[in-house]
């Protein structure tokens, strides 16, 4: 008798077990492909992310960089001979060169300095780096003054801490030029400004970059493009100066520079789109004006580590360009003409998180990920359809698990809106038994649930619970207006949605028990959940993270509060103190019935611990049962890229929490 070996659902614990693969690198030749795989050490509780390097032709993968920290960004020379990357083995993020040969990796940079998006000039001979620094911080030495420990943070802006940096302390973000063969390091531009996104001149005589140059960035609030003359030091501006852009790339003839961003038309609801600028003509252009979608990737998901966004990809000719594009719950690639011709050339029901195109042959490597598959490369040859996986990371572990499958469903809300969600029945369903569900809501609110893997909704599942998702108005994904709903109306029609959908599965599915129902989210999602249970007690348990609980403290409180809150809710602390209150869940705590557990992180300064403390002292006063878990150190980010073990403490105060009150 042939052994069949039982499978198990997905826990917590096994994201120790799962790999990712991100930021692929075609080479200049076509034929390899660099590559990062991140994984987790279970026993240090840390991340370990190494290149790898891929033949395209024979489907071979090596390993080319080793040891326990995290080996980032690798980027090919123009000629394929070396590759730049970015490695934490000294402790902090330096600039590090290796030969495509292999051998040992040679740091460009001081261990002093911290470095990012490593991007080489055309000649090779230089390379482009981001960098933050002080106003006194030295480029050839470290500070080892000791006093600045114990000196008090003096703030004179509005934006002067950061969610992902932390206190800013007057630290400018500059790019850097390093010279290859000295290691010498030279500032491009102003210690007074910060700039973003640089990007080379075919010709390696111009960079091109954002930066906020206008004389109060505190109350202007956007980023403009520039192109600076290495030759003349004179640089030029080419938006005007109301929106956002990022994610610049030239045509490899030089003739144009492409960028994504919008003008700001909704506010943070605003698609991006696609920007052109002819340099001889030096005429601007919105080449997606007329599409009704979203450029770039919105997915949010809590797996994949590392995404990178490729902007443009220009092909050889400087005639066209593939890019990655948002719509109905998944991400695919696009080719685009500048004489305005657009189709799809992968776009499927999954997310595309990753991409790189060989310019010449219209190759390309995409990271992919489905909900039943965590993520692998794949090669494509996007002229004759040809495609084949490249790798195969996470299969062995995977043959010993059961994962979830959802269903994709469609239902109108209230207002006869049609929404879009998935449904997930529990691992190991059985007909005719009865199941708890837990109904997860995302952040932003402009974000998108996808056709990606989600490791918290395959722990529920594996946990014995049906999981609902969906994308109520505000999500990304189904057209602007959809997205511009939610904004002024929060705890309006966004409610309403996800409560349509929640009625929408107890009538069709009758596995689902409707005593039995829990519901969580984070960020937006935490918001929401707050306003859920003061507002309907037909949920029996419900874990809020990292939420919103009182818009007239995030205002002040939060990174981003200031204009978050007036563009999304539509008021300020100054004249519009009842309505800020009358969208705060903190104001319908008495109503409050539904077992809550409330999760955040001590270092989150999106939505700072003191949203959490707020609605926690509230429900105690009133004798409400809750309960408060606060994460070290962790910020808003803790769900997704956060410390390993907290990542997975947080997971099982989810699934215990659900598990005792469903």
């Amino acid at each position: 008798m042939e052994f069949v070996q039982q499978k198990r659902g997905m826990t917590a614990e096994d994201l120790y077990k799962l790999k990712s693969v991100n930021d692929p690198q075609v080479s200049p030749c076509g034929t390899k492909a660099v590559y990062v795989q991140t994984s987790i050490h279970e026993e240090k509780h840390q991340y370990i992310s190494n290149l790898f390097l891929t033949d395209l032709e024979k489907n071979i993968s090596s390993q080319w960089t080793y040891g326990e920290g995290e080996n980032t960004s690798p980027r090919w020379s123009p000629d394929g001979s070396r590759l730049a990357f970015i490695s934490d083995r000294s402790g902090k993020n330096q600039l590090f060169l290796m030969l495509a040969s292999g051998g040992e990796a040679k740091a460009l940079t001081k261990e002093h300095l911290s470095v990012s998006q490593p991007v080489w000039s055309p000649d090779g001979k230089k390379i482009l780096v981001a960098i933050s620094l002080a106003p006194d911080d030295k480029l050839d030495k470290e500070d080892r003054d000791e006093k600045k420990l114990s000196e008090p943070l003096v703030v004179e802006d509005m934006r002067y801490k950061s969610d992902a940096a932390g206190f800013v302390k007057n630290r400018k973000r500059q790019l850097a030029v390093v010279d290859v063969k000295t290691g010498k390091l030279e500032l491009i531009g102003s210690r007074e400004f910060d700039y973003n996104d640089g990007a080379w001149s075919p010709d390696g005589k111009s960079i091109a970059f954002t930066s906020n140059m206008t004389d109060d960035p505190d109350q202007t609030l956007i980023s403009d493009v520039f192109i600076l003359s290495l030759e003349t030091n004179e640089q030029q501006q080419l938006t005007n100066s109301n929106g956002f852009f990022g994610n610049l790339s030239w045509s490899p003839d030089g003739s144009c520079l492409s960028f994504f961003g919008h003008e700001k038309e909704f506010q943070s609801a605003t698609f991006s789109k696609i920007w052109l600028y002819k340099m001889e003509t030096e005429e601007l252009s919105c080449y997606s004006a007329d599409w009704d979608v979203h450029i770039s990737d919105a997915v949010v998901a809590d797996f994949i580590s590392g995404s990178v966004n490729p902007g443009l990809i220009w092909t050889e000719d400087s005639q066209g360009f593939y890019f990655i594009l948002t719509d109905q719950g998944n991400t695919g690639v696009y080719y685009g003409s500048l004489e305005g011709q657009t189709l799809p050339v992968r776009f499927e029901q999954e997310h595309v998180y990753g991409l790189s195109v060989h310019p010449g042959s219209h190759t390309a490597v995409l990271g992919i990920s489905s909900p039943d598959h965590p993520c692998d490369l794949y090669f494509f040859d996007f002229s004759t359809g040809e495609n084949r996986q490249l790798t195969n990371v996470n299969d062995e572990f995977l043959q010993e698990i059961e994962l979830a499958v959802p269903e994709a469903i469609k239902w109108n809300a209230e207002d006869g809106l049609e929404i879009h969600g998935w449904i997930m029945k529990p691992v190991g369903f059985k007909n005719g038994e009865k199941y708890p569900l837990v109904l997860e809501i995302h952040g932003g609110p402009h974000a998108m649930y996808a056709n990606t893997y989600f490791h918290e909704f395959q722990m529920l599942a594996s946990s014995g619970k049906a999981v609902l998702y969906t994308n109520p108005r505000g999500s990304h994904g189904y057209g602007q207006h959809f997205v511009d709903q939610v904004r002024g109306d929060y705890g309006g029609s966004d409610y309403t949605d996800l409560m349509s959908a929640v009625d929408y599965a107890l009538e069709t599915y009758d596995y689902i028990d409707k005593d039995r129902l829990g519901v969580t989210g984070g960020s937006y999602g935490g918001f929401m959940t707050n306003w859920i249970v003061g507002h309907t007690n037909r949920f029996k348990a419900a874990v809020t993270q990292r939420s919103i609980s009182n818009w007239i403290s995030f205002y002040g409180v939060s990174d981003i509060g200031y204009y978050f809150t007036e563009w999304e809710i539509g008021g300020n602390l100054i004249d519009d103190f009842d309505k800020l209150w009358q969208h705060s869940p903190l104001k319908y705590v008495t109503n409050v019935e539904t077992p809550l557990l409330i999760l955040h992180g001590e270092k989150d300064y999106r939505c700072p611990v003191e949203q959490a403390e707020q609605l926690y002292i509230a429900l105690k006063r009133l004798k409400k049962e809750t309960k408060l878990v606060r994460f070290p150190d962790a910020n808003h980010e803790l769900s997704r890229s956060g410390h390993p073990k907290l990542r997975i403490d947080r997971l099982n105060h989810i699934k215990n929490w659900f598990s005792e009150y469903l």
